[in-house]
């Protein structure tokens, strides 16, 4: 299992972009890394607003995928997925439900300007101020 310190000096690679760690955090004997990344909401707006992503994932599902010099997410640790090449879309636009690396993902908005990726399998245990702090975002 990777540690905090692999998973500093490494970015993830989620929906086409590149996720940084924030830290980790343990939510009902489970643990789980933190990543984020700040873009702007929409680039068609007059004046578009930052908007924070959060990443929370099972620290057993990441792995360090040593070719791409990556942190790449694999279903309960097991082989990487192939890696898929697709256009970017705006958070905004992204549907809220969708899959990714073999893992059905559901992105929330736990507050304003905030937008969070969990495993669908897990939404229901991570949505909520209890889960929200204890995982601090």
């Amino acid at each position: 299992m990777l540690t905090a310190a692999d998973l500093e000096v490494n970015v993830l690679e989620f929906r086409q972009r590149s996720f940084a760690f924030d830290h980790l955090g343990e939510w009902e004997g489970l643990e789980y890394a933190v990543f984020g990344r700040t873009e702007t909401e929409s680039e068609s707006q007059f004046r578009p607003r930052l908007v924070r992503l959060r990443l929370v994932v099972p620290l057993a599902w990441i792995v360090l995928d040593d070719a791409n010099d990556e942190l790449r997410i694999a279903p309960a640790g097991g082989p990487l997925p192939p890696r898929r090449i697709e256009s970017v879309l705006e958070v905004g636009a992204e549907p809220p439900e969708f899959t990714e690396a073999g893992i059905a993902w559901v992105r929330t908005t736990p507050s304003e300007g905030v937008r969070c990726y969990v495993p669908k399998e897990r939404a229901r245990s991570l949505h909520g101020a209890p889960a929200h702090d204890s995982l601090g975002f």
